[in-house]
């Protein structure tokens, strides 16, 4: 059984994989470093169900709508497939992100988003204190990779958490 303790700490994020570090990032600029790539790979290609946190954090799942940014005003040269795991930014401070929140994009309809698309998936985020100020009808966000905006979404509706 994998067990995955997730810890912020000195605005630095870190993942353990049975009490041994398997990646590190750095909060306030985006650069991460990998320990161990085949504990990370089997980590993040399995879905949050598959996963026995140390915290046993349930999940908030939103429909919301996202609209990747066209590849010309600086998105994704590819799309996206379900099963996504950006970082999902709800405030700056000083042009800086304030913190990131743990969440992947879903969707059955289609193979792929494509840069430029706006469709309507779920989003499920690991359900920590922080993220509730931010969790209203209408909200709107930002999708990132590292520091790079690649697009944003709006929660339309809450479905009931697992």
């Amino acid at each position: 059984m994998m067990k995955i303790h997730r810890e912020i700490k000195n605005n630095e994020l870190y993942l353990y994989q049975n009490g041994v570090i398997i990646y590190k990032k750095w909060l306030a600029t985006g650069e991460s470093k990998i320990f161990d790539v085949m504990a990370y790979d089997k980590y993040t290609l399995v879905s949050f169900n598959e996963i026995e946190y140390e915290n046993s954090n349930s999940l908030v799942i939103v429909k919301a709508e996202l609209e990747l940014k066209s590849t010309s005003v600086g998105g994704r040269k590819t799309g996206i497939i379900s099963g996504f795991r950006p970082n999902h930014v709800f405030e700056y401070k000083e042009n800086k992100i304030l913190q990131t929140f743990i969440g992947d994009i879903n969707f059955s309809e289609w193979p792929s988003i494509e840069p430029g698309e706006k469709k309507n998936v779920k989003v499920r985020f690991l359900d920590f204190p922080s993220l509730h100020p931010y969790l209203n009808l209408g909200r709107v966000w930002n999708i990132h990779e590292g520091e790079r905006v690649i697009g944003k979404a709006k929660i339309l509706s809450f479905y009931e958490s697992h």
